[in-house]
């Protein structure tokens, strides 16, 4: 029975969309490089760069936000009226520029020029990948490869801090400034190869009309001519409306996320005097979890829908935060802390979908900027203003999670309102031109 399943599985990849087995790739190496150099890493680096300062953290993550703040949206529009494919050229370069500035750079400055150039990077890549992405996928059979390609990235993201405990036992168990340099050119050297495959996608090898936007409500046309515009009415305002909840869900999700989520590796060294393995480990079984609870996530929302899936797991996710905020002894501050992480992002590839099942292909682009916009400006805006919360002298970490667990709790409000709205993808219909 295992044999069948891995043939299933082969043959899936192999029927896949020539651009989706590129997303898939690129998704693979981009999260293991960064999960060796980029997060808990980059952000001790950093710390300890600036003589333990949560609030210079907070400056070189605004950095990074301001310059996907103003590229996001022009590079949205230009995914939309131009080539995809070439967008994603232009961005190789920058990101070469960045990843270069980053290892060679040498002060503070550079550190902030490194961290604008990722974010233009980030700016340029997003609204085209995710865009070439969807439409490599047929509409209305989203969740599962959403999902397989979170999974993906998530247990890739994990392999870098697993990889990261094997590069500080051989280079010093200790959060010194050349130790971390070490263990980040590896993982930057790997981003490298996906870098390298974005100039393998293609446009002319995405799907036509069979990855096109799909209505939400299904319309009975025995009904009467009445009611079947009453229904079509309906379709187009959830149209429109499904879109703008999710955004907003996401903004102020994102909005909280940046608070917290820089300051966990400062957390570990502070409050538990964790050495690097330890944190690499704990890092890397988190996203182990994510990526198998966003499958989980998948399966549930078959039967109970996308958006109540949603909802339930990132209130699961806000609860685990309050218990962080009470310092709890390690071995129940571990599972919370995983828990939290994972739960918090299972939903991610849910959202991903509904999103992309509503929108047209023509607006892909500027949709996927908006979204990009959340996580990028609010997210690294509120990093900044974490900083600020948590403080240099005798750090307030409570406070920031409890702070950011209340606006999680306002986050996932609209996501209530997307209950009776999104259908199940079974019963979703292709829309009519």
């Amino acid at each position: 029975m295992i044999e069948l399943e891995k043939t299933s599985f082969r043959e899936s990849i192999r029927s896949m969309n020539y651009n989706v087995k590129l997303v898939f790739l690129f998704s693979f190496f981009q999260s293991f490089g960064r999960g060796i150099w980029m997060g808990n890493v980059l952000t001790a680096y950093i710390y300890f760069f600036a003589n333990k300062s949560n609030i210079v953290v907070g400056w070189t993550s605004l950095a990074m936000g301001l310059t996907m703040t103003v590229f996001v949206f022009p590079s949205g529009i230009f995914a939309d009226k131009f080539r995809r494919d070439i967008l994603l050229k232009i961005a190789s370069i920058v990101g070469i520029a960045g990843l270069a500035v980053i290892y060679f750079g040498n002060s503070i400055t550079y550190i902030f020029v490194a961290l604008a150039l990722w974010g233009l990077f980030q700016a340029i890549t997003r609204p085209s990948l995710e865009s070439i992405f969807a439409d490599s996928v047929e509409s209305g059979k989203r969740t599962k490869i959403y999902s397989l390609v979170h999974l993906v990235r998530q247990f890739a993201m994990a392999a870098g801090p697993f990889a990261n405990v094997l590069f500080f036992y051989l280079f010093g168990n200790e959060w010194t400034l050349a130790n971390m340099r070490n263990v980040m050119l590896i993982g930057i050297l790997i981003t490298f190869a996906s870098i390298f495959l974005m100039w393998l996608f293609n446009d002319k090898k995405s799907l036509g009309s069979t990855s096109e936007s799909i209505e939400q409500v299904k319309v009975n046309h025995d009904d009467s001519k009445e009611n079947d515009i009453a229904l079509r009415m309906t379709q187009r305002r959830a149209t429109k409306l499904i879109p703008i909840l999710l955004v907003c869900s996401n903004i102020i999700i994102g909005v909280g996320a940046g608070m917290t989520i820089k300051y966990f590796p400062q957390f570990f060294i502070e409050q538990y005097t964790l050495d690097p393995v330890w944190v690499q480990i704990i890092m890397g079984i988190t996203a182990i979890f994510t990526g198998l609870f966003a499958l989980l996530a998948q399966k549930f929302s078959i039967k109970r829908g996308r958006p109540l899936i949603i909802f339930i797991v990132q209130l699961i996710a806000t609860l685990c935060l309050f218990g962080i905020a009470f310092y709890p002894n390690i071995w129940l501050l571990v599972p919370l802390f995983v828990a939290r992480g994972a739960l918090m992002n299972a939903g991610q590839p849910l959202s991903r979908s509904i999103l992309m099942d509503v929108v047209p292909k023509n607006k892909r682009g500027r949709w996927n900027s908006l979204e990009t916009f959340a996580w990028g400006f609010f997210w690294n805006f509120s990093a900044l203003i974490g900083g600020y919360i948590v403080g240099d002298i005798n750090p307030r970490f409570w406070l920031v999670f409890i702070v950011t667990a209340c606006v999680y709790l306002v986050g996932i409000i609209p996501l209530l309102f997307l209950i009776p709205l999104v259908g199940k993808e079974k019963f979703s219909k292709k829309a009519e031109s």
